[in-house]
């Protein structure tokens, strides 16, 4: 059965949720043979390079959060590879009668990958999303569209679908972008209840943008750009966009972050292959920022980065069923704190995952001085094949050697490990625990966690600093650096409280 926002929504209110991610589902039948163009949507955008809202953005406590939707399986360990993204959507619509606008016969694209198609698609997406019904953009097989940087604009008037069974590649080359367009390539802003999905492939081409001078550069045992100080676009941005699917396509090489919501609600990405070379500087896969209600599921990602990055504002968020490697920073919350922001997450759920030949495994990482909360996070069952750092929670995260101790802190609390299997790189210790001196991070719990060394017969003992928690079985290597107990003073500070 085709996977739909509805179909998640099916899952999570038998699970008595009473949070829900609200996609309608687009429907269509006939093609439209475009003869004019109709008005564009009257919302107004951002520019393409609009930065997001601030860090320290807070979104108002739901009625009730949702639990985690059920497993998909077995409830065991996904083979490498077993994240493989789905069959895409058959690239018609449902018979039901909507409507078809097929970028090529209808609005005169190209699709000779040299040819600027771009007002073309921008031309489809305005009309079809002027419609009152169902209806689809289609990006066809065989064809491969060369687009500019691009904001694709709502609220529209029915449910709009991207069908994407083509290719879509941005230019090559960093000089041939706006100078004051280059940090977003195809932004979708307003666009609430789209789907963006198919066969195809989404090409960043950002082999060009990794090697501009102003990027830092991985090198063997360094990290990664993200103090470079030059801008690169996202290759897929949703903004302020509600009741997202993303499904089955290919993305890869961004020249950044592959994938990026920001300021969404009712997000579901499904069946998703992300991938960039090793080295390549700050391709996060999958970016989340002040973003509430999010599925993430049956998806491949391997990069230069953050296999999934969750930021600051992130709410009510299940990742399932994801590989990650081989490369990569693991499954990472933060870097939250910077600068002395204020930063809220909570009711994570990280499930039936494998990280493979990763700097980290799960990781929660805080800068000094900053304030807010981490709660209510959970990683369950994930499996780590020769990782580094595979279990991390480091709240002295810093980019430079200048970065200097501070009285405040975000504060980590309520994060469980569970089944956390597999093997570690013996040049870190398995498990790391680096909390602030002013915040201790709290009610951290440990069962069936055993990690052992990917070579050597060595098994690392912890590192513990200022951690309070338990382990509720026995666990490999042991973990008898926990402090026991609660620290006191910590319900008199405010800033410690988010939700």
């Amino acid at each position: 059965m085709e996977f739909t926002a509805r179909t998640a929504i099916a899952l999570l209110l038998s699970l008595a949720v009473s949070s829900s991610f609200l996609c309608g589902s687009v429907q269509g039948g006939r093609h439209h043979h475009h003869g004019k163009h109709a008005k564009h949507s009257s919302a107004h955008p951002p520019s393409a390079h609009a930065p997001g809202p601030a860090s320290g953005r807070r979104h108002a406590r739901p009625v009730s959060p949702p639990a985690p939707p059920p497993s998909s399986g077995s409830g065991g360990y996904p083979t490498p590879g077993g994240a493989a993204p789905e069959p895409a959507p058959a690239p018609a619509a449902a018979a039901a009668g909507g409507t078809v606008y097929d970028v090529v016969k209808g609005f005169g694209a190209v699709g000779d990958g040299l040819t600027d198609d771009t007002g073309a698609i921008k031309t489809a997406w305005d009309t079809a999303c002027q419609d009152d019904g169902a209806s689809v953009v289609l990006a066809a097989a065989g064809y491969s569209f060369l687009v500019h940087t691009t904001v694709f604009t709502g609220p529209c008037q029915g449910s709009v679908t991207i069908q994407l069974d083509g290719t879509i590649v941005a230019p090559s080359d960093p000089d041939m972008w706006p100078a004051n367009s280059k940090r977003n390539w195809l932004l979708f802003y307003q666009a609430h209840g789209m789907s963006l999905r198919g066969a195809g492939l989404i090409d960043g081409k950002g082999q060009k943008w990794w090697d501009l001078p102003c990027k830092s550069h991985k090198g063997q045992g360094g990290s990664s750009g993200h103090g470079a100080s030059c801008d690169s676009p996202v290759a897929l941005r949703f903004f302020m966009t509600n009741n997202v699917t993303v499904q089955g396509l290919k993305v890869q090489n961004s020249p950044e972050f592959h994938i990026r919501f920001d300021s969404c609600r009712g997000v579901v990405a499904s069946g998703l292959s992300i991938s960039s070379p090793a080295l390549s500087p700050n391709t996060d896969g999958i970016h989340v920022e002040n973003t509430q209600d999010v599925l993430i599921t049956n998806t491949a990602v391997s990069n230069g980065d953050d296999c999934v990055s969750i930021g600051a504002g992130t709410l009510n968020m299940h990742v399932e069923n994801v590989t990650c490697g081989p490369g990569g920073h693991g499954i990472s919350i933060g870097s939250l704190g910077k600068q002395g922001s204020r930063a809220c997450v909570a009711n994570v759920t990280v499930r039936n995952a494998v990280i493979r030949h990763s700097d980290n495994g799960v990781r929660i990482k805080t800068w000094q001085g900053g304030s807010g909360a981490v709660s209510s996070v959970s990683f369950q069952n994930v499996r780590m094949d020769a990782v580094r750092n595979p279990i991390i929670i480091d709240q002295y995260y810093c980019l430079s050697k200048s970065c200097e101790n501070a009285t405040s802190a975000v504060f980590v609390s309520g994060v469980s490990y569970a089944g956390i299997r597999g093997t570690y790189d013996p040049r870190t210790p398995p498990i790391h625990f680096g909390c602030s001196d002013a915040v201790p991070c709290t009610n951290i719990t440990l069962s069936d966690v055993e990690l052992l060394p990917a070579s050597g017969e060595t098994i690392d003992d912890p590192f513990c600093w200022n951690v309070y928690g338990s382990t509720a079985t026995p666990t490999v290597p042991p973990v008898p650096c926990l402090i026991e107990g609660v620290p006191r003073n910590l319900d008199d500070n405010s800033s410690l409280k988010c939700y």
